[in-house]
């Protein structure tokens, strides 16, 4: 899960450098494979967060490499950009041709916004399962850039080690990047940092029940069980509601039942 999920995470987070403002943007995941599915979303503040929709992840045998296209199996890929200055969100969306979240986010790229796009995204872990280092890196011609310049930097970001050991062993990230760029002379324009974040709260999981069918919210309020536990997707945070709550939530919603 963290594999999937981490690198979800550090597609979005990427993806989010030209963001402003409370601008944000979402990716989602629907496949037939056992992984089902997964959401994240990263905003301009460097927050990122996510869901599996199928935890555990159903595995057979042990896993023998980092290959996920089994898991995956055939599906769609939606990126939606909520912009702030925007009437309302943009979604594009793409088939999943690789099952490989990097391979994925490229294509969407390449086939809805006709930008050549290389993602190379890397989670590395210790004997125990622990992950020890993580890293990402997100390269996209620019207007009337030269084809040759392109396809030369593409294969140089796909073909790099993992960045997930790099990482592991406390390099720098800008060091690891003149290093890999040194023939392109590389200008470093921002730095940000980023974080898992999650804004929930409980008056947003209230409205949440507020939206449950009154056959539902009858039952809830006549059967239980009580405390209501709800737990947020992204990051499993529990909310209890009383019965007196939820009596609460029945009648303001249906007044006359």
């Amino acid at each position: 899960e963290t594999l999937v999920l981490g690198r979800a995470y550090l597609g979005a987070a990427l993806m989010s450098a030209d963001l402003k403002s409370n601008d944000r943007i979402s990716l989602r995941f629907d496949c037939t494979g056992p992984i089902k599915g997964l959401i994240t979303e990263a905003n301009a503040f460097g927050e990122v967060r996510g869901y599996l929709k199928q935890v555990p992840i159903p595995i057979d045998k042990p896993m023998e490499s980092f290959d996920l296209a089994p898991f995956f199996g055939a599906g769609f890929l939606f990126v939606t950009k909520y912009l702030e200055d925007a009437k309302q969100p943009f979604t594009g969306q793409v088939r999943l041709k690789y099952g490989n979240i990097a391979k994925d986010l490229a294509n969407y790229y390449l086939t809805s916004e006709q930008v050549p796009t290389a993602f190379n995204l890397s989670i590395k872990f210790d004997k125990e399962g622990q992950v020890t280092g993580s890293g990402g890196l997100f390269l996209q011609a620019m207007p009337q850039a030269d084809d040759d310049l392109t396809a030369s930097l593409e294969e140089r970001v796909t073909s790099l080690p993992s960045l997930g050991e790099v990482f592991s062993e406390d390099k720098d990230p800008q060091t690891l990047v003149e290093d890999v760029f040194k023939d392109y002379s590389p200008r470093f324009l921002a730095n940000y940092r980023m974080e898992f974040m999650c804004h929930c709260n409980r008056a947003r999981v209230r409205s949440l029940l507020t939206l449950l069918p009154i056959d539902e919210l009858r039952d809830i309020r006549n059967h239980g069980p009580f405390p209501l536990e709800m737990n947020c997707h992204y990051c499993s945070t529990p909310y209890y509601f009383t019965r007196e709550d939820i009596g609460e939530i029945y009648g303001q919603r249906f007044p006359n039942n």
